[in-house]
């Protein structure tokens, strides 16, 4: 219509069509979101090294790989910025590098499990009986595991490197999703909405697909969001303990691992890595928070 401008329309009260009605929940949304202060920070600082990542061919000063034995952990400087490491490599070019690494594992997990802990969750919900029963049973026994130590047992029972990493993160890391798909789902299937659904023939499959999963995606997206932090330091730590990256890939926890008995002297070495690990576990928890908040029907 002439004379409204874009946010007229995506708050009008009287929507003209579905897309204008979803685009119009977004921009409110978003609108939620954006009065929170630290949660605006948090998805600042996660775009940034995510985008410092990505674009690390073209950031990055040294080759991270390059060795330069004379200038073995030098300090900062104009020609080093972070510093150099153990074998004379450029820090800060490590660090780029490494975050390539770190952040790629983190978001290969995230793409593995929550699609499956939602399918496991919503089906267990919707099909009850001695399906629920199985699915729950076998999700038990993944959780009455420390998620760190059973990761350290699948990576042991494969061959230590990135693949296997993300692998073993990702066995362990989708159990809690599948009881929170589960928990909505059994709140869902028995709405009057899902009930009209039925009626009109809709196959079990489709009822899921359709109508359940995306009703469970909200919550499922807050905890992913909140278990980023979970999932970094977990691939740091297998990293550390030498079942991660292996050298000389740079990755954050290999980094702290291999730098460590510097620490009292050459501090900047290990600390950097830490600082990166620390900023980025931050920046998803405030992050998650905003999310709850506006995404959590609870939390408002």
């Amino acid at each position: 219509m002439s004379g409204t401008t874009t946010r007229d329309w995506l708050l009008s009260d009287t929507p003209y069509s579905r897309a204008q009605a979803r685009w119009g929940r977004r921009y409110q949304l978003w609108l939620a979101f954006r009065r929170n202060g630290l949660a605006v920070a948090g998805l600042a600082v996660v775009l940034a090294m995510l985008a410092l990542a990505l674009a690390a061919p073209l950031l990055a000063t040294h080759d991270p790989g390059a060795q330069s034995l004379a200038n073995r952990l030098a300090p900062p400087s104009a020609e080093h910025w972070l510093g150099t490491d153990e074998l004379g490599r450029d820090t800060f070019s490590r660090l780029l590098y490494g975050g390539r690494v770190t952040l790629g594992m983190v978001v290969a997990v995230v793409i593995l499990v929550a699609p499956l802990g939602l399918v496991v969750g919503c089906v267990a919900g919707y099909a009850g009986g001695l399906l629920d029963k199985v699915l729950m049973r076998v999700t038990d026994v993944f959780l009455a595991f420390p998620r760190l130590i059973l990761a350290l047992a699948f990576v042991a029972a494969m061959r230590p490197g990135v693949e296997s990493a993300v692998i073993a993160i990702a066995l362990t890391a989708w159990p809690p999703y599948a009881r929170l798909a589960r928990a909505e789902t059994l709140t869902i299937r028995n709405t009057d909405y899902i009930a009209a659904v039925r009626m009109t023939g809709a196959s079990p499959w489709r009822v899921i697909w359709k109508h359940v999963a995306p009703m469970c995606l909200p919550s499922l997206t807050v905890r992913v969001t909140l278990d980023m932090s979970s999932i970094i330091l977990t691939a740091a730590g297998l990293g550390f303990l030498g079942l991660g990256a292996q050298p000389p890939i740079p990755e954050w926890g290999t980094m702290i691992a291999t730098a460590r008995r510097f620490i009292l002297e050459q501090w900047w070495v290990p600390v950097i890595p830490g600082l990166a690990i620390f900023t980025a576990s931050l920046a998803f928890n405030l992050l998650g928070d905003g999310l709850r908040d506006v995404l959590d029907p609870k939390q408002r």
